[in-house]
């Protein structure tokens, strides 16, 4: 029985699916480095809480019975679960590194599954203890308001593993869905022409940014890509098209946009900076 869930990096995403432990009703437990990242996850939180109550998603009493049930720590020591998830930076070295730290902390049923986007399960799991408790638990920015969960399989990891995950996902309210371990895994490898394809319009002086926007979202989609980079940031957007390019030997369907290069040089990351494509 899974009591414990803990949640490593205080980012827009380890915040959103820290929230969604806690409402759960799980012991949640927030990990991070750094103090202040803690201390701004749990404002944000507190403040999508008090959104969620003000449109009548929840009582009153609510948001103060969730915070409770949130622990933030920035002593890897303490962060003792029988789920481990991870939203740190999309790197494996440090993927590895982290979870091998858990590792030493944490009971050999200990689950630690990956958030990442873009990055092979299979190959973060190799080079840690107990390589087939390793899973892919890929949530979608805003993690507290986006239903589908990705639940990805590795070479190695243990059908059981993923079955705990795939029942855990649905106990938290979301929607999961089973993936083999492939660059971008579904939704990443078939949205990239969505970004890629708009800024290819753009680029070529076809339409602005806000127009294509606005037609997309005219045709059904909740957000425009533009408008949807700003929100994920473009410089996790940046890296997981990237890594989609590097995987698929270069090919060209993949290649990153220079419209978004451009202003992740520049660092205009979207909303979190206050100006992407637009200005915050």
């Amino acid at each position: 029985m899974l009591n414990t869930i803990a949640i490593c990096g205080a980012g827009t995403m380890g915040a959103g699916i820290a929230q969604v432990a806690a409402a759960g009703g799980f012991k949640t437990i927030l990990f991070d480095t750094r103090e202040e990242a803690l201390q701004k996850a749990i404002t944000q939180i507190s403040r999508n809480l008090q959104t969620a109550v003000e449109k009548g998603k929840l009582e009153a009493a609510q948001p103060a019975l969730i915070l409770s049930r949130i622990q933030t720590v920035y002593d890897a020591q303490q962060c003792v679960a029988d789920v481990i998830i991870e939203a740190i930076v999309e790197n494996i070295p440090a993927k590895v590194a982290l979870f091998s730290q858990l590792a030493t902390v944490n009971s050999p049923e200990t689950i630690f599954a990956t958030n990442t986007s873009s990055l092979s399960v299979s190959d973060i799991a190799k080079d840690v203890l107990h390589p087939e408790r390793v899973a892919g638990m890929h949530f979608f920015n805003p993690a507290h308001l986006m239903q589908l969960v990705e639940i990805v399989s590795g070479k190695a990891t243990d059908p059981a593993v993923a079955d705990v995950l795939y029942a855990l996902t649905k106990q938290l309210g979301k929607t999961p869905v089973r993936v083999k371990d492939a660059p971008g895994f579904i939704v990443n490898r078939v949205a990239r022409h969505y970004y890629l394809e708009a800024m290819q319009v753009a680029s070529e002086g076809t339409a602005s940014l806000q127009s294509i926007d606005k037609l997309l979202e005219a045709a059904g989609f909740r957000m425009g890509p533009f408008a949807l980079m700003d929100l994920i940031g473009n410089d996790i957007n940046f890296a997981v098209t990237t890594s989609l390019y590097e995987a698929f030997n270069h090919a060209p369907r993949f290649k990153p946009g220079q419209l978004q290069a451009d202003k992740v040089a520049r660092g205009e990351l979207g909303r979190k900076t206050g100006k992407g494509f637009y200005n915050y």
